[in-house]
């Protein structure tokens, strides 16, 4: 049983309207985190579903991909990056017949990083990303905060996550299958067969790699560094990769949308692509089981949980910009004292926000350091800056900045 559906996924909106104007739609994101539900909603409506997770489908659009798509009239198709060779043939067919809403495709690997769909649909698709559930899904709540925040203002606190139950939100995550789990160690199952399956079954799908073996173990060593700068020499080194290779691999999981490489904020966009990204992982069930993570060790050791509320702001803040109403950035700062704010988000017109985490529960005035020197940097530029922290109470302190509960990211608006 799959209870994704009983969460209101926000993108929902978002593909029906690029359906009634664009003639393919693919709905991209990690596995199990709701495409296909959320696929399957067009069925209703008169669109006929295949998945190529199954053998003889999959054989077919391998085999005759032309002749599959000359039957289709409107088709949803799930799991397409397990034949490519199907996406010359749609675009082949998009090209005699350009209907709106032709195609919803779904993808688990980010199909634009595949040289074969980069120049065969381009004009003729939108992408839209599905991320694991954000905990706005979960309770039900729609308001978008990076959208508050660019207008003005701070969510209000709707559901107070604190302390404990704070460490148990992250710990959780936001897979569907994983939310069912009754109890940790059942979720950290769950995690584990996801996390082998998709790196024996996905990876061969989209890349030939020589040594699958050191894949678990590379994995791993990323997510230790999770929230750190990316230095493949020494991550590599740690299982027997040279840097290339190392690079290579990073960029395959980033494909299975395991993590994200952040690139660095800076005035010259040139320098962004210059400095060196750092790496997050979005979901932070995952990335707990990857570094053997559990509530009794947070209680025990509070340090330990500092980096894991950074990854789960991040991939909360990632889930409000693909449903926002701008089209936002997510960057990092660090500048040449090695200060730095934790994510920076950055709006169309080039203004930006600051966001820093802490997990604790008060804030002290050297907390502000980083956003204090963004600002500078950023002059008129300079929106906001948030320290996120583990507490109740909205905190103006001076110079557009302002402490707020972590759970105004799920919050409402005015």
């Amino acid at each position: 049983m799959n209870k994704d559906h009983l969460y209101p996924r926000l993108v929902r909106n978002a593909i029906s309207t690029a359906l009634a104007d664009t003639p393919v739609v693919l709905i991209a994101g990690p596995r199990q985190a709701g495409k296909t539900t959320l696929a399957k909603h067009w069925v209703n409506q008169g669109m006929q579903y295949l998945t190529l997770d199954d053998d003889v489908t999959r054989l077919s659009a391998k085999e005759d991909p032309v002749g599959m798509v000359r039957n289709l009239d409107r088709a949803i198709i799930d799991e397409v990056q397990r034949a490519p060779e199907l996406l010359l043939a749609i675009k082949k067919s998009i090209d005699d017949d350009r209907r709106p809403g032709r195609f919803l495709l779904t993808g688990s690997a980010n199909l634009l990083m595949l040289p074969t769909l980069a120049d065969s649909l381009a004009g003729r698709m939108e992408t839209i990303t599905l991320l694991p559930l954000s905990h706005n899904e979960i309770l039900g709540y729609r308001a978008n905060w990076i959208d508050a925040a660019f207008a003005g203002y701070l969510l209000d606190v709707t559901s107070a996550v604190l302390g404990p139950d704070l460490a148990e939100t992250v710990l959780r995550g936001g897979y569907p299958e994983a939310i069912m789990r009754p109890t940790p160690r059942r979720r950290s199952a769950w995690m584990r067969h996801y996390v082998d399956a998709l790196l024996k079954k996905d990876v061969r799908d989209i890349a030939n790699i020589d040594r699958l073996d050191t894949l678990p173990r590379f994995l791993r060593a990323l997510a230790l560094v999770s929230g750190q700068m990316c230095n493949y020499t020494r991550l590599g080194g740690q299982v027997g990769l040279d840097s290339k290779t190392a690079a290579r691999y990073t960029a395959i999981l980033e494909q299975l949308f395991l993590l994200k490489r952040i690139e660095a904020w800076s005035k010259n966009r040139l320098k962004r692509v210059i400095k060196t990204p750092k790496l997050q992982f979005i979901d932070t069930g995952l990335l707990a089981t990857l570094q053997k993570l559990t509530a009794p060790e947070i209680q025990n050791d509070r340090s330990r949980f500092g980096g894991l509320l950074e990854s789960f702001v991040y991939g909360e803040i990632m889930k409000h910009a693909i449903t926002a109403d701008d089209d936002y950035l997510l960057l990092y700062y660090r500048d040449i004292d090695k200060v730095e704010v934790d994510i920076v988000i950055e709006n169309s017109a080039g203004e930006i926000i600051g966001v820093e985490v802490k997990a604790a529960a008060s804030v002290k005035s050297e907390d502000l350091t980083g956003l204090r020197k963004l600002a500078k940097a950023a002059g008129s530029l300079f929106k906001m800056g948030i320290l996120l922290y583990d507490g109740e109470e909205k905190l103006p302190l001076g110079d557009s900045l302002w402490a707020a509960p972590v759970s105004t990211l799920w919050g409402s608006a005015r």
